[in-house]
């Protein structure tokens, strides 16, 4: 039997209370509040065998690293780990799919309806006495009836997503690398081609240079005066200023984000615009996920250091061969 508690664990930075709990009833665990591993000493240092993280861990990090076998990622998106240095050093890197899957496509589909039409500003129409005071909060000009979605990312979430919509009566359209051939919705092999065709666009996909900025200023005119841009994949993807102007000046109708491309900051332009619902990020923050997300980080180190595969490997370390039993 694996004597775990004689594994030693890294926690940089921040993590799930509940997860970083049930790690410490479990290994070793080295938390580093900071992320500044220097002031660990060289025999620390050469103790940690594996790293449990939310946020960017870089070569130089696992440099300093020598024992380091396994990064365990808390979230699906892993685009701050560098997994090429991962790969280059035989380190598998995990994340936790599936698990938040129907949590982001809820808050998705939340808000959608949030922006589609007008809740948060409904509400806070009420809660300033203005119901009472001025009377009915204005007729939306849009709705979601008769729209059509296109999803850029149609993976786990993305179909999660999908199905939802159909459920409201919302026609799909959809952007990937590749056509899938297990589903019947249209495909399009350009992002601004999914934009001219749809007057809802939805960002599920993953961060990293291959979709860097990809929603720029030219999708945004595909998109339309009458469309709604929904992001909840990551604020990596959009040209966060081409979005503004085009909220500004009525290139598309509005916008819903729970993620931006340097959170926890806000641009205070974006703020200020009533046609923008901004949500901090929280697509799968309920307990009930966060704790099953944790579960799935313990569950890959506890297979890695049994000598078993890991249960989640990202692609990069399965294409690379790293995935299997260590």
């Amino acid at each position: 039997m694996t004597d775990f508690a004689s594994l030693t664990i890294l926690v940089p930075g921040r993590l799930n209370p509940d997860t970083l709990e049930t790690l410490k009833q479990t290994f070793d665990v080295e938390h580093v509040e900071d992320r500044d591993l220097s002031r660990l000493s060289a025999e620390r240092r050469d103790s940690i065998r594996g790293i449990a993280q939310m946020g960017p861990i870089d070569g130089a990090t696992m440099d300093m690293l020598p024992k380091l076998e396994i990064i365990a990622n808390f979230g699906v998106g892993y685009d701050a780990v560098d997994t090429k240095a991962a790969t280059a050093r035989k380190i598998v890197v995990t994340n936790t799919p599936d698990v938040l899957t129907e949590e982001v496509a809820d808050t998705a589909l939340g808000l959608l309806l949030m922006t589609v039409r007008e809740l948060g500003a409904a509400e806070q129409h009420l809660r300033a006495g203005l119901w009472e005071s001025k009377g009915n909060y204005p007729l939306t000009g849009a709705t979601l009836q008769g729209r059509t979605a296109g999803i850029m990312g149609l993976g786990r979430i993305g179909l999660a997503i999908a199905r939802r919509l159909e459920g409201f009566g919302v026609k799909i359209a959809y952007h990937n690398r590749s056509e899938r051939d297990d589903v019947d919705y249209p495909y399009h092999a350009t992002l601004e081609s999914l934009a001219a065709a749809v007057d809802t666009l939805i960002i599920a996909a993953p961060g990293g240079a291959s979709t860097e900025k990809a929603v720029n200023a030219a999708v945004l005119k595909a998109l339309g005066p009458d469309g709604i841009f929904i992001n909840i994949g990551r604020g990596s993807t959009v040209d966060e200023p081409a979005l503004i102007e085009a909220l500004k000046d009525g290139t598309i109708r509005a916008a819903g984000l729970d993620v931006f491309d340097k959170e926890p900051h806000v641009p205070a332009a974006l703020i200020a615009l009533p046609n923008a619902v901004l949500l901090p990020h929280v697509a799968s923050a309920s307990r009930h996920t966060r704790r099953a997300m944790g579960e799935l980080v313990i569950n890959n180190l506890k297979a890695w250091f049994q000598g078993e595969k890991p249960l989640t490997p990202v692609t990069e370390s399965v294409e690379a061969g790293l995935a299997r039993s260590a």
